[in-house]
């Protein structure tokens, strides 16, 4: 088996209206898909990080990445991988050129496991779980009476688990308020704080009983930085979801800069730079929790390889629905958990009707023609 195209398709898929409303919800409207075509007739399909610049990751699809790749045998994954991450390089190894990766990486597990006739989670060795437990994913909201509603919702919908996205402690006391002592409450505030506000905030924020503080420092790679703050609280501290690779996990662990490593599918490299942290994390005894805020083949190669790697407690869960699902069968949770598909693949495949209408751009449209 062969490869004969490979193409990155944007798209424009709109969040639901939620309620409270959030200032986030515009933002998520973009989306990048990864198709890799084959001359026995499958296609894998992947998922790349598509906030803030979804034409600049596609170029680096299909200009940089899809003339190495056409002709490849898609199953040689690692030998193929190292190649193009060679060539990668020279744009770094953080950012647009990892998100373009990601995405080619998980098109071929799809590949992978549609050649075999099995679901990844069995190429990842099998379950170790038959679910995984779902943190619904809150946005940010405009008030802290806006946070308490939100989160009294979402756990009478039956998630044991909230993280919150606020910067101020009057909206998390509010949130325990709302949902009690039962509900577990996260707190990721997105890399805004010196670290002596870290730690100040920290320990005004510790009496609330967080299961954790997530990057409270800037910026998101001072390791040595957000170590100071995990030696000055109780709360124990998540950081990863802006950082890349095996090697950049490997330094945020050696320097103790963190409890909880969150490594994002469509940032980190993909389906096979998981794997390798998930190596370290285990080894030094630090607790992976992927973040997964996204709804495709991304999200859904997160539960596959939760399922299959002991340890991960839980999943990331988006709390707001795009417009229309992007896949023809979306990751569902239930009971505030989510389990990993049977089908052959990551059974992550798009509607093609419903994504021809929802292009980027008019001019990608012809992206969907799957003739």
């Amino acid at each position: 088996m062969r490869i004969t195209g490979v193409r990155a398709i944007p798209l424009a898929i709109p969040a639901r209206p939620v309620s409270p409303p959030s200032p986030w919800t515009g933002g998520m409207a973009k989306q990048i898909l990864v198709r890799i075509d084959t001359d026995a007739g499958l296609t894998g399909w992947g998922e790349a990080f598509a906030y803030g610049a979804p034409l600049a990751v596609c170029n680096v699809v299909d200009e940089a990445l899809a003339p190495l790749l056409v002709g490849e045998d898609p199953s040689r994954i690692d030998a193929v991988l190292d190649r193009i991450q060679r060539v990668l390089m020279i744009w770094g190894r953080r950012g647009l050129a990892m998100f373009a990766l990601a995405g080619v990486d998980l098109a071929l597990w799809d590949l992978a496991g549609k050649a075999l006739g099995v679901p990844v989670w069995r190429l990842l060795g099998g379950r170790t779980q038959p679910r995984v437990r779902a943190y619904g994913s809150l946005l940010r909201y405009a008030t802290p009476s806006d946070v308490g509603v939100a989160c009294a919702a979402y756990a009478a919908a039956g998630f044991s688990a909230l993280k919150l996205h606020q910067v101020d402690l009057e909206s998390v006391a509010v949130a325990r308020d709302a949902v009690g002592e039962d509900v577990e409450l996260m707190l990721d505030t997105n890399c805004p704080w010196t670290v002596d506000e870290a730690i100040a905030m920290a320990r005004r924020l510790e009496p609330l009983n967080l299961r954790w503080l997530e990057e409270p420092v800037w910026p998101p790679e001072d390791y040595a930085g957000l170590a100071r703050v995990r030696a000055a609280t109780t709360i124990p501290l998540a950081a990863g979801e802006n950082d890349a690779t095996a090697f950049g996990f490997r330094d945020m662990i050696q320097t103790g800069a963190t409890d909880i490593v969150q490594p994002s599918m469509t940032k980190v490299g993909g389906l096979s730079e998981m794997r390798k942290i998930a190596v370290l994390a285990a080894a030094a005894n630090v607790t992976l929790v992927p973040h997964s805020f996204y709804y495709g083949p991304g999200l859904a190669a997160t539960v596959h390889f939760a399922v299959a790697t002991p340890g991960v407690p839980y999943v990331e869960f988006p709390s707001c629905d795009l417009e229309v699902p992007l896949l023809l069968e979306p990751v569902r949770c239930v009971d505030g958990h989510v389990a990993a598909s049977d089908t052959p693949g990551l059974g992550a495949d798009p509607n093609p009707d419903v994504l021809g209408r929802h292009a980027y751009r008019p001019e990608h449209a012809k992206a969907f023609d799957l003739s």
